[in-house]
């Protein structure tokens, strides 16, 4: 089994910035992706930013220019650098782990911090 732990939401203002961390513990493997994934009460969970093993990385369309993915595989941790927030960024940002456990990809989820940007 792998836990993750998201932290680093909170209340900021439109234009302000936030670091979001996600601390992976447990059953970790080697080849793996990490991936920040946002929901609003009325829209389907989408990815925003993901990085893999390799340094591998991909972004939202809507968030590229603004936000920054991570990796500190000493720690066992994932960022994301928020910048030029805006308040259609609001929501509850959930961390995957999408690792291989013997042939198979295994998703672990977060349970999420959450991102409130007032305008």
């Amino acid at each position: 089994q792998v836990q993750l732990v998201e932290s680093g939401g909170r209340l900021v203002q439109a234009g302000g910035s936030l670091r979001l961390s996600c601390a992976a513990s447990g059953s970790l493997r080697r080849q793996n992706a990490m991936v920040w994934y946002r929901q609003t009460p009325d829209e389907q969970r989408e990815s925003v930013a993901g990085i893999t093993y390799g340094g591998s990385i991909t972004y939202l369309d809507a968030v590229k220019g603004r936000f920054t993915i991570s990796r500190d595989d000493d720690k066992n941790t994932v960022y994301l650098q928020m910048n030029s927030l805006k308040p259609e960024d609001t929501a509850v940002y959930y961390c995957k782990r999408h690792q291989l456990e013997d042939s198979t990809w295994v998703d672990y989820w977060g349970k999420g911090t959450q991102v409130t940007v007032s305008s």
